[in-house]
């Protein structure tokens, strides 16, 4: 299998049980996850041999992390320790009309303060097949953003293929400030994974479709797709296509480009969502997965759809399934009869 690399802040989720409010609980199910620590979990759970960065406190919270991470086999070998603090997010789960609802406490965190110093970016691409990041990782702080380049730079000199999941946070940054720093790192990017609030607010594209109004059609995005690739060279753009009725039921496919052909993938009806929270970090890790293991793109995709329908139905950030049961679904086995 392949080495796979990502680069970002895993965070201390804490949430009420089942669908209390935050308001009512007196205690939280602790619960680790983040952007890219979700996607080197779902690598590491097909075989890749997934690598987490980041930069954690030597003390136990930052411990409890580390060891989150190994006990789904992510390697940690290059996770740098110190600094202060572990960021943390307050995460309520909707259901039905009331939406899910999440509140940060991560200023300060030991990755937001991490100096390029603390990161041997050369050696941590030494054989590397795939880097990963997100738009949430700049955003943490013009420190990150800075780490988040260097990186990129690394990748590029050894020849790892770069992806992105645009990720937009309107809880972190402006959009202006978003494009300031997201538009010079494209040209790094080799896979550019978002969705078309992502796309508009990170990079300045909008889609012709009307997506509130549930409105995704593929023919929308067609457009969207040729200028991006044109003007950043991408050699794959994808959108995940995400119709939301309601906190519990969404339907989800998505589409890729790859320069020459469009496919757009089956489309599911997730009904009920368990936990949306992580859900495009899993079609991320399956779309890293898809292509570096499937003979074109539209396998590609629809491996990537699939464990991402089967994650909204998993508590927590990481989507822990496996290439058998991603394929099984892929293949069209959605009954949900127990496997005796």
């Amino acid at each position: 299998m392949s080495k796979v690399v990502t680069l970002g802040e895993i965070m201390l989720r804490l949430s009420p049980e089942g669908c209390y409010r935050l308001l009512q609980v007196d205690n939280f199910n602790v619960i680790w996850g983040g952007g890219e620590a979700n996607v080197a979990v779902s690598c590491a759970n097909y075989g890749h041999d997934a690598y987490f960065v980041s930069k954690l406190p030597k003390h136990e919270i930052g411990q409890a992390a580390v060891n989150a991470l190994r006990r789904y086999g992510v390697k940690t070998d290059h996770i740098a320790r110190g600094g202060n603090r572990v960021g943390i997010y307050y995460c309520e789960t909707g259901a039905s009309m009331r939406p899910s609802k999440v509140i940060y406490d991560r200023a300060g965190s030991s990755i937001a303060e991490a100096d390029p110093a603390d990161f041997d970016f050369d050696a941590i691409m030494e054989g590397a097949d795939w880097f990963h990041w997100s738009g949430i990782t700049p955003a943490i702080s013009d420190k990150a953003a800075e780490l988040t380049r260097l990186a990129c730079e690394a990748a590029k000199r050894h020849g790892v293929t770069v992806s992105v999941d645009l990720n937009f946070r309107k809880k972190l940054w402006t959009k202006e400030k978003a494009q300031s720093i997201m538009r010079p790192l494209m040209k790094y990017v080799d896979v550019c994974i978002g969705n078309e609030e992502d796309a508009e607010l990170c990079l300045g594209f909008k889609p012709d479709a009307d997506v509130e109004a549930g409105e995704t059609s593929a023919e929308g995005y067609k457009g969207i797709f040729k200028a991006m690739a044109k003007e950043f060279g991408f050699k794959y753009v994808i959108s995940t296509l995400r119709e939301s009725f309601s906190a519990t039921h969404n339907g989800w496919k998505a589409m890729i480009y790859n320069g020459e052909e469009f496919y757009e993938s089956k489309r599911y009806d997730i009904n009920p969502i368990i936990d949306r929270v992580g859900g495009g970090d899993s079609f991320s890790g399956g779309i890293i997965h898809g292509l570096l293991t499937k003979p074109n793109q539209a396998e590609a995709l629809e491996f990537a759809v699939a464990a991402s329908a089967l994650k909204h139905t998993i508590p927590g950030d990481f989507n822990l399934v496996t290439v058998e049961e991603v394929e099984s679904l892929a293949g069209g086995n959605a009954n949900g009869r127990v496997q005796r």
